[in-house]
């Protein structure tokens, strides 16, 4: 079996054809990096994004998590990853709270 590769300059990455979007991967972030987004042409009209790829730990909480293998994080060879901050514990916090759903701020860093 091959390694997968990462993309280049991505510290974590969702493959949308394999997820769901039970939100687990979201649940386990402890750095905000992942939110849901709204999605109308999935079953449950969602769908998780990398909202804030800067601020990934590379703790694979999420792939680890992750049912479906839908979510990969980059090797620690290939990737510099961030510390886990204040403000990226309190966006996940804000993240949770909003029922795992990107809040508008995270959408229009989405859109950046």
């Amino acid at each position: 079996m091959a390694l997968l590769k990462a993309p280049e300059n991505t510290p974590v990455w969702v493959e949308e054809s394999n997820c769901k979007a039970c939100d687990l991967c979201v649940a386990y972030c402890p750095a905000g990096v992942l939110a849901m987004v709204p999605e109308p042409k999935t079953i449950l009209g969602a769908m998780v994004k990398v909202v804030y790829p800067e601020a990934c730990i590379g703790c694979n909480d999420c792939e680890l998590e992750c049912p479906d293998f839908a979510i990969m994080v980059a090797d620690r060879k290939e990737y510099k990853f961030a510390k886990l901050t204040q403000e990226a514990k309190e966006r996940a916090e804000a993240i949770k709270k909003n029922h795992y759903m990107a809040r508008e701020e995270d959408i229009k860093a989405l859109c950046a």
